[in-house]
């Protein structure tokens, strides 16, 4: 009796090949519509953004640093950014973020 339970236990399963690779398709379409898809978009939002930087354009670092555009060097992708009145600094331009209101006053 035990021997012919072993035996139907590790025979084969019929007909599970086809709905285990469909389920698997099911999970990667789920996956690639919550998870990569909008990631993809989000990164080609800022990259338009970062493209799209003017001298005079108030921005944010990577590193919390807020401050105005007052030069580009393409030669190597770097922008020059006051963060204060005659301070400024040379970041690259994958550093910065987004776009932000500059407090003139400090």
């Amino acid at each position: 009796m035990n021997t012919l339970f072993i035996l139907l236990q590790a025979a084969p399963q019929q007909g599970g090949g086809m709905s285990f690779i469909v389920m698997m398709v099911i999970i990667f379409a789920i996956m690639y519509f919550f998870m990569i898809r909008p990631q993809q978009k989000k990164q080609k939002e800022i990259q338009n953004f970062r493209n799209s930087i003017t001298v005079g354009s108030p921005v944010v670092t990577a590193g919390g640093l807020y401050g105005t555009v007052k030069g580009i060097e393409d030669a190597d992708n770097t922008l020059i950014i006051e963060i204060a009145r005659d301070v400024k600094v040379k970041v690259d331009r994958n550093c910065v973020y987004a776009t932000a209101p500059v407090n003139d006053k400090a």
